[in-house]
Protein backbone atom coordinates (compact mmCIF):
# COMPACT_ATOMS: atom_id res chain seq x y z
CA UNK A 1 0.00 0.00 0.00
CA UNK A 2 1.04 3.33 -0.77
CA UNK A 3 1.90 5.69 2.20
CA UNK A 4 4.94 7.52 3.17
CA UNK A 5 6.16 8.87 5.87
CA UNK A 6 4.13 11.16 7.13
CA UNK A 7 1.11 9.87 5.69
CA UNK A 8 1.87 6.61 7.91
CA UNK A 9 2.42 8.92 10.53
CA UNK A 10 -1.15 10.14 10.11
CA UNK A 11 -2.34 6.57 9.36
CA UNK A 12 -1.24 6.10 13.20
CA UNK A 13 -3.03 8.92 14.23
CA UNK A 14 -5.70 7.91 12.36
CA UNK A 15 -6.11 4.35 13.77
CA UNK A 16 -6.05 5.37 17.16
CA UNK A 17 -8.75 7.50 16.54
CA UNK A 18 -11.12 4.98 14.63
CA UNK A 19 -10.67 1.88 17.13
CA UNK A 20 -11.05 4.25 20.16
CA UNK A 21 -14.95 2.50 20.14
CA UNK A 22 -12.93 -0.88 20.92
CA UNK A 23 -11.10 0.76 23.86
CA UNK A 24 -13.97 1.77 25.68
CA UNK A 25 -15.14 -1.99 25.84
CA UNK A 26 -12.17 -2.43 27.67
CA UNK A 27 -11.30 0.12 29.78
CA UNK A 28 -13.96 2.75 32.16
CA UNK A 29 -13.45 6.62 31.91
CA UNK A 30 -11.20 7.92 34.23
CA UNK A 31 -11.88 11.74 33.91
CA UNK A 32 -12.68 14.91 31.72
CA UNK A 33 -12.35 15.60 28.44
CA UNK A 34 -13.48 14.86 24.40
CA UNK A 35 -11.70 11.57 24.95
CA UNK A 36 -13.28 10.32 27.65
CA UNK A 37 -17.08 11.83 26.36
CA UNK A 38 -16.32 9.53 23.10
CA UNK A 39 -15.44 6.50 25.68
CA UNK A 40 -18.50 6.96 27.51
CA UNK A 41 -20.63 7.13 24.26
CA UNK A 42 -19.32 4.52 22.37
CA UNK A 43 -19.28 2.25 25.79
CA UNK A 44 -23.35 3.10 25.73
CA UNK A 45 -24.28 2.15 23.25
CA UNK A 46 -24.30 -1.66 23.84
CA UNK A 47 -27.80 -1.24 25.72
CA UNK A 48 -29.56 0.53 22.85
CA UNK A 49 -32.28 -1.53 21.13
CA UNK A 50 -31.33 -3.25 17.91
CA UNK A 51 -32.50 -5.55 14.79
CA UNK A 52 -30.80 -8.68 15.70
CA UNK A 53 -31.40 -9.96 12.31
CA UNK A 54 -29.58 -6.57 10.95
CA UNK A 55 -26.07 -6.34 10.04
CA UNK A 56 -25.91 -3.14 8.53
CA UNK A 57 -22.68 -1.30 9.39
CA UNK A 58 -18.86 -1.15 9.93
CA UNK A 59 -17.63 -3.99 12.19
CA UNK A 60 -14.02 -4.24 13.96
CA UNK A 61 -12.14 -7.40 15.17
CA UNK A 62 -9.19 -5.68 16.07
CA UNK A 63 -10.45 -7.01 19.78
CA UNK A 64 -12.37 -9.93 18.55
CA UNK A 65 -9.62 -12.76 19.22
CA UNK A 66 -6.35 -13.76 17.28
CA UNK A 67 -5.82 -14.08 13.90
CA UNK A 68 -5.73 -17.36 14.00
CA UNK A 69 -8.51 -20.26 13.38
CA UNK A 70 -7.92 -20.89 17.27
CA UNK A 71 -5.87 -19.08 19.73
CA UNK A 72 -2.55 -20.67 18.90
CA UNK A 73 -1.03 -23.00 16.84
CA UNK A 74 -1.28 -26.81 18.63
CA UNK A 75 -3.74 -26.27 21.09
CA UNK A 76 -6.03 -28.52 22.07
CA UNK A 77 -8.28 -27.40 19.47
CA UNK A 78 -6.60 -28.11 16.38
CA UNK A 79 -7.35 -31.03 14.90
CA UNK A 80 -5.18 -34.13 13.50
CA UNK A 81 -3.21 -33.36 10.23
CA UNK A 82 -3.95 -35.92 7.13
CA UNK A 83 -0.95 -36.88 5.92
CA UNK A 84 -1.41 -34.81 3.02
CA UNK A 85 -2.39 -32.29 5.62
CA UNK A 86 0.94 -32.47 7.67
CA UNK A 87 3.07 -32.30 3.91
CA UNK A 88 1.46 -28.89 3.13
CA UNK A 89 1.71 -27.48 6.63
CA UNK A 90 5.05 -28.38 6.80
CA UNK A 91 5.73 -26.52 3.35
CA UNK A 92 4.28 -23.24 4.61
CA UNK A 93 6.40 -20.74 6.17
CA UNK A 94 4.87 -18.06 7.47
CA UNK A 95 5.70 -14.86 8.63
CA UNK A 96 3.98 -14.75 11.84
CA UNK A 97 3.16 -16.66 14.49
CA UNK A 98 5.13 -19.57 16.32
CA UNK A 99 6.54 -20.71 13.10
CA UNK A 100 7.43 -17.63 12.07
CA UNK A 101 10.44 -16.72 9.27
CA UNK A 102 11.33 -13.63 7.78
CA UNK A 103 8.61 -12.58 5.06
CA UNK A 104 11.44 -12.43 2.88
CA UNK A 105 12.40 -16.10 3.28
CA UNK A 106 8.42 -17.00 3.57
CA UNK A 107 5.65 -18.21 0.97
CA UNK A 108 2.79 -16.18 2.20
CA UNK A 109 1.09 -15.82 -0.54
CA UNK A 110 -0.39 -12.76 0.63
CA UNK A 111 3.11 -11.33 0.80
CA UNK A 112 3.07 -11.45 -3.49
CA UNK A 113 -0.56 -9.27 -3.24
CA UNK A 114 -2.19 -12.84 -3.63
CA UNK A 115 -6.21 -12.75 -2.19
CA UNK A 116 -6.29 -13.39 1.16
CA UNK A 117 -9.15 -15.82 0.51
CA UNK A 118 -11.48 -17.36 3.39
CA UNK A 119 -11.53 -17.80 6.25
CA UNK A 120 -8.84 -15.73 6.87
CA UNK A 121 -10.20 -12.64 5.79
CA UNK A 122 -12.31 -12.63 8.61
CA UNK A 123 -9.46 -13.41 10.46
CA UNK A 124 -7.54 -9.95 9.87
CA UNK A 125 -7.93 -7.56 12.10
CA UNK A 126 -9.30 -4.51 9.75
CA UNK A 127 -13.15 -3.29 9.27
CA UNK A 128 -15.25 -4.84 7.49
CA UNK A 129 -18.66 -3.41 6.12
CA UNK A 130 -21.47 -5.29 6.17
CA UNK A 131 -24.41 -4.96 3.95
CA UNK A 132 -27.79 -6.77 4.09
CA UNK A 133 -30.38 -7.01 1.55
CA UNK A 134 -33.66 -9.24 1.20
CA UNK A 135 -31.48 -12.06 -0.87
CA UNK A 136 -27.80 -10.55 -0.45
CA UNK A 137 -25.41 -10.76 2.66
CA UNK A 138 -22.21 -8.69 1.22
CA UNK A 139 -19.30 -8.28 3.18
CA UNK A 140 -16.75 -5.68 2.35
CA UNK A 141 -13.56 -5.75 3.76
CA UNK A 142 -11.37 -3.37 3.83
CA UNK A 143 -7.70 -5.14 3.78
CA UNK A 144 -7.13 -6.27 -0.02
CA UNK A 145 -10.87 -4.27 -0.58
CA UNK A 146 -12.67 -7.21 -1.36
CA UNK A 147 -16.00 -8.54 -1.17
CA UNK A 148 -17.45 -11.61 -0.88
CA UNK A 149 -21.24 -12.61 -1.45
CA UNK A 150 -23.30 -14.46 0.70
CA UNK A 151 -26.77 -15.47 -0.92
CA UNK A 152 -30.29 -15.57 1.33
CA UNK A 153 -32.41 -16.20 -1.47
CA UNK A 154 -32.95 -20.18 -0.21
CA UNK A 155 -30.13 -21.50 -3.04
CA UNK A 156 -28.16 -24.32 -1.85
CA UNK A 157 -24.76 -25.37 -2.61
CA UNK A 158 -24.01 -28.23 -4.81
CA UNK A 159 -22.35 -31.55 -3.61
CA UNK A 160 -19.52 -31.16 -5.86
CA UNK A 161 -17.46 -28.18 -7.40
CA UNK A 162 -15.96 -28.15 -10.59
CA UNK A 163 -12.27 -26.92 -10.18
CA UNK A 164 -12.11 -24.95 -13.11
CA UNK A 165 -14.97 -22.79 -11.51
CA UNK A 166 -13.66 -22.51 -7.75
CA UNK A 167 -12.87 -18.96 -6.40
CA UNK A 168 -10.23 -17.67 -3.84
CA UNK A 169 -13.38 -16.67 -1.47
CA UNK A 170 -15.53 -19.37 -2.58
CA UNK A 171 -19.49 -19.69 -2.65
CA UNK A 172 -21.82 -19.16 0.59
CA UNK A 173 -25.18 -19.51 0.61
CA UNK A 174 -27.08 -18.33 3.88
CA UNK A 175 -29.70 -18.99 6.28
CA UNK A 176 -31.77 -17.83 9.35
CA UNK A 177 -31.93 -20.11 12.27
CA UNK A 178 -33.87 -17.85 14.75
CA UNK A 179 -31.63 -15.29 15.56
CA UNK A 180 -28.70 -16.96 13.61
CA UNK A 181 -27.60 -15.96 10.27
CA UNK A 182 -26.01 -19.68 9.37
CA UNK A 183 -23.06 -19.44 6.13
CA UNK A 184 -22.49 -22.62 3.96
CA UNK A 185 -19.53 -22.22 2.23
CA UNK A 186 -17.70 -24.47 -0.66
CA UNK A 187 -15.73 -24.06 -3.91
CA UNK A 188 -12.60 -22.48 -2.18
CA UNK A 189 -8.94 -22.43 -3.89
CA UNK A 190 -6.49 -24.24 -2.16
CA UNK A 191 -3.64 -21.83 -3.38
CA UNK A 192 -4.82 -19.33 0.22
CA UNK A 193 -4.03 -20.72 3.66
CA UNK A 194 -7.05 -20.67 6.47
CA UNK A 195 -4.90 -18.24 8.55
CA UNK A 196 -1.73 -16.13 8.79
CA UNK A 197 0.04 -19.14 10.52
CA UNK A 198 -0.14 -21.40 7.66
CA UNK A 199 -2.54 -23.64 7.89
CA UNK A 200 -3.43 -25.35 4.55
CA UNK A 201 -6.85 -26.03 3.34
CA UNK A 202 -8.08 -28.19 0.15
CA UNK A 203 -10.57 -27.45 -2.54
CA UNK A 204 -12.65 -29.95 -1.14
CA UNK A 205 -13.44 -27.76 2.28
CA UNK A 206 -16.24 -26.80 3.46
CA UNK A 207 -16.71 -24.00 5.87
CA UNK A 208 -19.58 -23.26 8.34
CA UNK A 209 -20.68 -19.87 9.59
CA UNK A 210 -22.76 -18.91 12.24
CA UNK A 211 -23.52 -14.70 13.33
CA UNK A 212 -25.21 -13.98 16.36
CA UNK A 213 -25.81 -10.47 16.82
CA UNK A 214 -25.92 -10.51 21.15
CA UNK A 215 -25.96 -6.61 21.75
CA UNK A 216 -26.26 -3.44 19.51
CA UNK A 217 -22.44 -3.37 19.16
CA UNK A 218 -21.59 -7.13 18.76
CA UNK A 219 -21.45 -9.79 16.46
CA UNK A 220 -20.64 -13.35 17.60
CA UNK A 221 -18.91 -15.53 14.91
CA UNK A 222 -18.91 -19.39 15.71
CA UNK A 223 -17.03 -21.31 12.63
CA UNK A 224 -16.26 -25.27 11.86
CA UNK A 225 -13.95 -26.10 9.00
CA UNK A 226 -14.03 -29.12 7.89
CA UNK A 227 -11.48 -30.36 5.52
CA UNK A 228 -11.09 -34.39 4.98
CA UNK A 229 -8.14 -34.02 2.79
CA UNK A 230 -6.50 -31.93 5.39
CA UNK A 231 -7.55 -32.54 8.76
CA UNK A 232 -8.65 -35.52 10.32
CA UNK A 233 -11.90 -34.94 11.80
CA UNK A 234 -13.70 -31.00 12.08
CA UNK A 235 -12.46 -27.95 13.22
CA UNK A 236 -14.53 -25.40 15.67
CA UNK A 237 -12.58 -22.45 15.95
CA UNK A 238 -12.26 -20.24 18.69
CA UNK A 239 -14.97 -17.98 18.88
CA UNK A 240 -14.41 -14.21 17.01
CA UNK A 241 -15.90 -11.03 18.09
CA UNK A 242 -16.94 -8.06 15.77
CA UNK A 243 -17.80 -4.48 17.23
CA UNK A 244 -19.21 -2.01 15.70
CA UNK A 245 -18.08 0.99 14.97
CA UNK A 246 -20.31 4.07 15.33
CA UNK A 247 -20.60 6.29 12.42
CA UNK A 248 -19.19 9.21 14.24
CA UNK A 249 -15.65 7.56 14.64
CA UNK A 250 -15.50 6.61 10.89
CA UNK A 251 -16.57 10.59 10.44
CA UNK A 252 -13.74 11.75 12.99
CA UNK A 253 -10.95 9.07 11.18
CA UNK A 254 -12.14 10.47 8.18
CA UNK A 255 -11.96 14.40 8.63
CA UNK A 256 -8.52 13.45 10.36
CA UNK A 257 -7.10 11.55 7.72
CA UNK A 258 -8.32 13.59 5.03
CA UNK A 259 -10.03 16.48 5.37
CA UNK A 260 -12.95 14.88 4.03
CA UNK A 261 -15.90 15.54 6.60
CA UNK A 262 -19.15 12.99 7.28
CA UNK A 263 -17.66 10.50 5.19
CA UNK A 264 -18.36 7.63 6.11
CA UNK A 265 -17.33 4.19 4.38
CA UNK A 266 -13.91 2.29 4.61
CA UNK A 267 -10.43 2.78 3.97
CA UNK A 268 -8.91 1.53 0.76
CA UNK A 269 -6.13 -0.96 1.54
CA UNK A 270 -5.65 -2.47 -1.92
CA UNK A 271 -2.77 -4.49 -2.29
CA UNK A 272 -1.32 -3.28 -5.08
CA UNK A 273 2.01 -5.29 -6.50
CA UNK A 274 2.96 -2.10 -8.08
CA UNK A 275 3.24 -0.57 -4.04
CA UNK A 276 3.64 -3.89 -2.22
CA UNK A 277 6.07 -5.95 -4.76
CA UNK A 278 7.69 -3.41 -6.55
CA UNK A 279 8.36 -0.73 -4.25
CA UNK A 280 7.80 -2.51 -0.45
CA UNK A 281 9.41 -6.00 -0.62
CA UNK A 282 12.21 -5.24 -3.09
CA UNK A 283 13.20 -2.05 -0.79
CA UNK A 284 12.51 -2.74 2.50
CA UNK A 285 11.15 -6.48 3.34
CA UNK A 286 13.31 -8.39 1.45
CA UNK A 287 16.88 -6.35 2.19
CA UNK A 288 15.87 -6.67 6.11
CA UNK A 289 15.34 -10.75 5.06
CA UNK A 290 18.87 -11.25 3.93
CA UNK A 291 17.46 -11.64 0.35
CA UNK A 292 18.84 -9.66 -2.51
CA UNK A 293 17.95 -9.20 -6.45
Amino acid sequence: MRIRLMSLMRVAAGVCAFSSVLVAQNQAPTGGGETNRSVRRAASQANLPFDPKDFNGIWDRSSGGSRGISRRPGDDTTPPFTAKGKQMFDSYKPGYGPRAVPPATGNDPTGECNPAGMPRALLYPRPAQFIMTPNLFLQVFSWHRVFREIWTDGRKLPANFNPDVRRWYGYSAGRWEGNTLVVESGGFDDRAWLDQNGYPLSEQMRLEERYTRTDHDTIELKMTVTDPVMYMKPWVAETKTFRLIPKEEVNAWYEQMTDLKGWYGLMEEICAPVDEVDNFNRRVRDPAGGVTH
